[in-house]
């Protein structure tokens, strides 16, 4: 079984056992147990739904702090384009990038500029036909890491093309290598996230063996002092290099917009990614060439480590945008090579799977089908599983009991009772 670091964690003391999380965790991670939530390490994607529902802010994500920079000689940070819609009434993109200069880094390389790239690279695949299609989309790591424990007949389907954040890093890298001859280890690299999956893979990255980028800063936890350091610019430096296409990436469609066609799909908000997944596996979706997906309702500016309305984000993106170029950065077709993935995707049988042996796992699922039926059908979420069916897969795991369903416990005492006064 693969070991896979979370960038979501669980804060127990804060957690009071309700079931807000239970119910929305979209590949069923999550089990209420002694009174508390507890996380299935081997099922959980990162998504941050948790994060999102929970009303008491018993989950959260780990992300670095911004004093970590300082271990590094060159300090660099690469911006989310998401970032740039959490500012009101900002009419320039440098205003952001100098304010980012101002709270310690060194060089900005803005992930939307090398989403320009990437969508280069996608339309020069896709040119050479070496892209399995429909394609989905690799950028979002919550959907990835979804595919690879859920959708099996959909791995290969997945563009073997390195996010953005991966390729703003490799880029930042070079540049500043080339310019100044320091060594590769004295550069630290920070991506500004919005969201936990983006954490979680930079440190177990589905693409390689290990990220180029050192480590993830919250958008919401930099943004007071960023916020602060804009206010009190004196210069604001020329440093963006992005075009409408790059910054777009920021917002649901995006991405889909960037291959010039008319034959994709966009959907965003894990429930819909999930409704799509499921009708590419049956093959209920034809004549659609490029599918994006997105986690997160809205695009990345709904990610849960942002600060500001995903839709008041959205609109704001779109302003900035009217006064862009189209793109700023064209591929130069030797860097495709670097910009490919050097793991391939594969299914993650462990997630699901009820047992190693085929023998015993069947027999397994033949005793969870009769607890199944057995059970009441509700999906009350009160024995800690979200669903009647996960209670019989963890009774059968050994992690549960059938007593634990209210309505059977209720049932035995019933009998029990019944059987000690019949003699009265």
């Amino acid at each position: 079984m693969e070991q896979y670091y979370h960038s979501v964690v669980l804060e127990k003391e804060l957690c009071c056992g309700c079931t807000n999380c239970l119910k929305r965790c979209p590949t069923e991670a999550i089990r209420i147990r002694n009174g508390k939530a507890h996380i299935l390490s081997q099922r959980c994607i990162d998504c941050g739904e948790c994060i999102r529902v929970c009303p008491h802010h018993a989950k959260r994500a780990h992300s670095a702090p911004l004093q970590e920079i300082n271990q590094y000689k060159v300090k660099v940070a690469i911006p989310a384009p998401a970032l740039f819609g959490q500012f009101n009434n900002l009419d320039d993109l440098d205003i952001v990038l100098t304010g980012l200069l101002s709270i310690g880094f060194d060089y900005i390389y803005e992930v939307s500029r090398a989403a320009e790239l990437v969508s280069e690279a996608t339309r020069e695949l896709i040119r050479q036909h070496k892209l399995n299609k429909p394609i989905i989309s690799s950028a979002c790591p919550a959907v990835v890491r979804l595919i690879k424990i859920r959708f099996p007949e959909l791995c290969d389907n997945v563009m073997p093309l390195l996010a953005p954040m991966e390729v703003a890093a490799k880029m930042a890298r070079r540049e500043i290598i080339e310019k100044t001859g320091i060594d590769d280890k004295d550069i630290g690299v920070f991506f500004i996230t919005p969201c936990p999956a983006k954490v979680t893979e930079i440190h177990s990255p589905n693409h390689a063996d290990k990220s180029a980028v050192n480590g993830a800063i919250a958008i919401s936890q930099i943004y007071p002092q960023l916020t602060a350091a804009m206010d009190k610019l004196q210069v604001v430096e020329p440093l963006s290099h992005s075009g409408l296409i790059g910054v777009g990436w920021a917002t649901s469609g995006g991405e889909a917009v960037a291959m010039l066609g008319d034959k994709y799909l966009a959907a965003d908000g894990i429930e819909n990614v999930i409704r799509v997944l499921e009708e590419l596996e049956d093959e209920h979706i034809r004549d659609v060439e490029f599918v994006e997906l997105n986690a997160c309702s809205g695009g990345c500016v709904g990610g849960v480590l942002t600060v500001e309305n995903p839709y008041v984000a959205q609109a704001r993106i779109h302003t900035l945008r009217k006064f862009m170029p189209v793109s700023l950065n064209h591929l130069d077709l030797a860097d495709l090579d670097i910009m490919m993935w050097d793991n391939k995707l594969t299914y993650d049988a462990s997630s699901f799977a009820l047992s190693g042996d085929i023998f015993e796992a069947m027999e397994m699922m033949d005793n969870l089908e009769k607890i199944a039926d057995s059970l009441p059908g509700l999906d009350c979420g009160s024995c800690g599983a979200p669903t009647c069916r996960a209670l019989a897969e963890d009774i059968v795991r050994g992690n549960a009991r059938e007593t634990d369903c209210i309505h059977k416990l209720k049932k035995k005492i019933q009998n029990v009772y019944d059987e000690l006064t019949s003699g009265l």
